[in-house]
Order: C-alpha cells, then sequence, then structure tokens
C-alpha cells in the first residue's frame, strides 16, 4: 500500500494523539484530565482510520449511472472505514458525556476530582446516605 503525503501526516497525527491521550491516562492525577486522555485516543483511532481509508486521486463511493464497473472499483475510496468512524464518533460522545456525568457526582460526593485521593477515600466503598 502506498501512503501519500497528507496520509503520511494523518497517520504521524493520530500517533500522537494516542500517545498524548495514553500519557494522559498515566501520568496525570485528575479524573477530568483522564477524561480528556481518553477522548484523545478515541479521536486518534478515528483519525487512523479515515487515514486507511484515504484514497490518492479516489472518487466517492457512489455508483453513477454512466460509470464503468472496473473504472469505479478502481478508483473508489473504501467505504467502511468511514462508517467505522461515524459510529465511533457517536459512541464516543455519548461514553464521554457518562464520564462527565460521573466525575460531578463524584465531585459532589467526595470533593475532590484527583484520582489518588479517590482511590485512598474509605468512603468510597460504603454506601453514604447523605
Amino acid at each position: 500500500m502506498v501512503f501519500s503525503a497528507i496520509q503520511c501526516g494523518s497517520l504521524v497525527t493520530s500517533a500522537l494523539l494516542m500517545i498524548i491521550g495514553l500519557v494522559a491516562l498515566v501520568y496525570f492525577d485528575n479524573v477530568i484530565k483522564k477524561i480528556i486522555g481518553a477522548a484523545f485516543i478515541g479521536d486518534g483511532v478515528n483519525l487512523l482510520l479515515i487515514s486507511l481509508g484515504y484514497k490518492a486521486n479516489g472518487i466517492p463511493y457512489i455508483f453513477l449511472q454512466n460509470m464503468e464497473v472496473n473504472n469505479f472499483l478502481g478508483q473508489a475510496s473504501y467505504p467502511l472505514p468511514f462508517a467505522l468512524v461515524l459510529t465511533s464518533i457517536v459512541i464516543g460522545a455519548s461514553t464521554l458525556a457518562v464520564m462527565l456525568a460521573i466525575s460531578i457526582v463524584l465531585y459532589k460526593r467526595h470533593g475532590t476530582l484527583s484520582s489518588s485521593a479517590l482511590l485512598n477515600d474509605k468512603r468510597l466503598g460504603e454506601d453514604n446516605n447523605e
């Protein structure tokens, strides 16, 4: 598979997004920063899939009446990565909303968003009736 310059730039950018997200998940203590890191990883994977589906000098994958079948098959871009990314964006947005809602509940209950403080909190495992 031959990669174009635009595609190589997108692949490098997706790798950087995934690395930055992984660093945020592992090294940052704040829960919100960890959520942003997880969103970066998801965006990096989406960009990777789009980059792999890109075809230089390709045409949209819509078969029109005047097209030759062999010409269409040789030049059309790949539709599957775009469909997967569209689905992933919807799932990622809803997952991000749930993670942020959980972080709001954690902050209201414990008064902090520090993951080390939350993991060391003795009240975390108990049932608190506030």
